[in-house]
């Protein structure tokens, strides 16, 4: 083997164990599915079910109603997760689990609306990111362009782009409205999200 092969061939060895390096950095500090906002589709689903088709409400906020959701899943410690945005570690709602304590809508990092039942459109946003992050939880990467996951009323996904979060605000908010949702409640909804 000439010179030339030997530092191609530890070149090629330098760029594998640097990828594999990079990798498993993004695995560790990005990790995904953490916070995976289907899973919260299904939970609601299972609480409507249980309800007579009534989706969770609290007169003190939603962060209270997500509680009754919580409260109400077989216990699992763990069911924070699909309520809570990237990089939430799930304190507010833990706390809240063991407390009992009212949870302001202000800490939450997922925004869910209230006062709607399996009967409204089901292309209303039910749940959504306060914040967007890049690649969102499902595709998380510090190079993704910055997104915002959302559980539509029947329980599927959709990934809004941050440069197209106004334009689907206004028109959720137009929805919902029509879906007997007063303005100001809608309005407030989305209103979290600007910060």
């Amino acid at each position: 083997m000439n010179r030339w092969t030997k530092r191609v061939l530890w070149g090629l060895v330098a760029l594998v164990m640097a990828l594999v390096a990079f990798v498993a950095y993004c695995r560790i500090y990005y990790p995904a599915h953490q916070h995976c906002i289907k899973e919260s589709g299904v939970l609601l689903h299972f609480y409507e079910e249980a309800h007579n088709g009534q989706l969770p409400f609290d007169t003190n906020g939603f962060g209270d109603a997500l509680m009754l959701l919580l409260k109400g899943t077989n216990g699992d410690p763990e069911n924070w997760r699909f309520f809570t945005g990237v990089g939430d570690d799930g304190s507010v709602f833990r706390a809240a689990l063991v407390s009992s304590s009212h949870i302001p809508e202000e800490k939450c990092s997922r925004i869910y609306v209230q006062g709607l039942s399996e009967t409204n459109d089901h292309n209303i946003a039910i749940l959504f990111d306060r914040y967007s992050s890049p690649g969102g939880d499902h595709f998380r990467r510090p190079w993704g362009p910055m997104i915002r996951e959302v559980c539509l009323l029947d329980g599927s996904m959709q990934i809004i782009a941050e440069a197209n979060w106004a334009s689907f605000s206004s028109n959720q908010i137009e929805l919902l409205v029509q879906n007997g949702i007063p303005r100001a409640t809608a309005q407030h909804c989305y209103a979290l999200t600007k910060h």
